[in-house]
């Protein structure tokens, strides 16, 4: 049986004043395209914008080339997309519709990627209570547990009267 493929277009919304369309006739290609919906739920929920504003970043601003929102954003959608590892990001950085995505298509010095590496995203994973002279990003650990529970109750009309949090991976109710 021959396969029917579908030649047709897919628009989605500009994004750093280009067009973005989804297309299947080759040219410069990603296997990510499903980051734009991502992307389109993040602006939505305004998860990176909410997860960034529980850190506090001491860096100096004068070497800043990613901000801690665009470290959040760039993690977030790689994460959904199955990236768990922070390896995958040097290549990642470099992947078009990761970086339409992210907002940035390009670096802001000349030999810096659109997006972050791992080491960059590291400095945002292991951030502690406190600056050190590798880390100058700092969680704010209270705020992100707090964010957490806002999170999951505006999903919810009304607060649940019970929360039960199955933190292993099995469906056996006894665990």
């Amino acid at each position: 049986m021959q396969t029917e493929c579908s030649a047709g277009a897919y628009e989605f919304p500009a994004s750093c004043g280009r067009r973005v369309v989804a297309r299947f006739d080759g040219g410069r290609m990603s296997s990510d395209g499903g980051v734009i919906l991502v992307k389109q739920a993040d602006d939505i929920l305004g998860l990176s914008r909410r997860f960034a504003a529980c850190f506090r970043d001491k860096r100096h601003p004068g070497f800043v080339e990613y901000r801690v929102e665009d470290l959040v954003r760039q993690r977030i959608m790689g994460l959904a997309l199955g990236y768990e590892d922070l390896n995958d990001h040097d290549a990642l950085r470099h992947d078009l519709i990761f970086g339409l995505a992210s907002g940035r298509l390009s670096g802001g010095r000349a030999n810096c990627a659109a997006l972050a590496g791992k080491s960059t995203l590291n400095r945002l994973e292991r951030s502690g209570h406190k600056a050190d002279r590798y880390c100058r990003i700092i969680a704010d650990h209270e705020a992100l547990a707090t964010l957490f529970v806002t999170l999951f109750l505006d999903q919810h009309e009304h607060a649940p009267a019970r929360i039960v949090l199955d933190v292993d991976a099995t469906d056996d109710r006894i665990h």
